[in-house]
């Protein structure tokens, strides 16, 4: 059997981030753990590109149009989506998520979301971090495993 290695090296990878300002505190917490990461796997700082949408309904045409211009290796869906006392929340949720997953399948761009779902301001406060960072890794081991097939 082949098996193709797990490798978080970002060194020469060019990533795009597309970060959601609505629930901005939570959006800003996740930013900076995920472009921390991003740096401590090799990415040049030079090589992350950040544009800013209004909110999580917006990200995967952006995300879209990134992957369209053929200059990313991997691309970062950043954001917080957090339950309100209407139907809306599971709209917002429901519809990024495919978007962004359409995105991915249909460009072969990987794209990594960090669009946290949650309840309430306090679970998405204690998962900013992990999340954030996990998000990076996520996107560089995707886009070396594409770039290793």
């Amino acid at each position: 059997m082949n098996k193709i290695a797990k490798n978080l090296d970002g060194a020469g990878k060019k990533i795009g981030i597309v970060l959601s300002r609505f629930n901005e505190n939570i959006g800003a917490g996740l930013l900076q753990a995920c472009e921390q990461e991003l740096l401590n796997l090799g990415v040049k700082a030079e090589d992350i590109t950040l544009a800013t949408v209004p909110g999580a309904l917006e990200t995967p045409l952006i995300l879209q149009h990134m992957a369209l211009t053929e200059e990313f290796d991997a691309l970062i869906a950043i954001g917080a989506i957090i339950r309100g006392e209407t139907y809306h929340f599971e709209v917002v949720s429901n519809e990024s998520a495919r978007g962004i997953s359409e995105v991915q399948r249909d460009t072969g761009v990987p794209v990594a979301n960090a669009i946290l779902t949650t309840e309430n301001d306090e679970q998405a406060e204690v998962r900013v971090a992990i999340k954030g960072a996990e998000a990076a890794q996520a996107a560089i081991e995707m886009a070396n495993l594409v770039s290793a097939l």
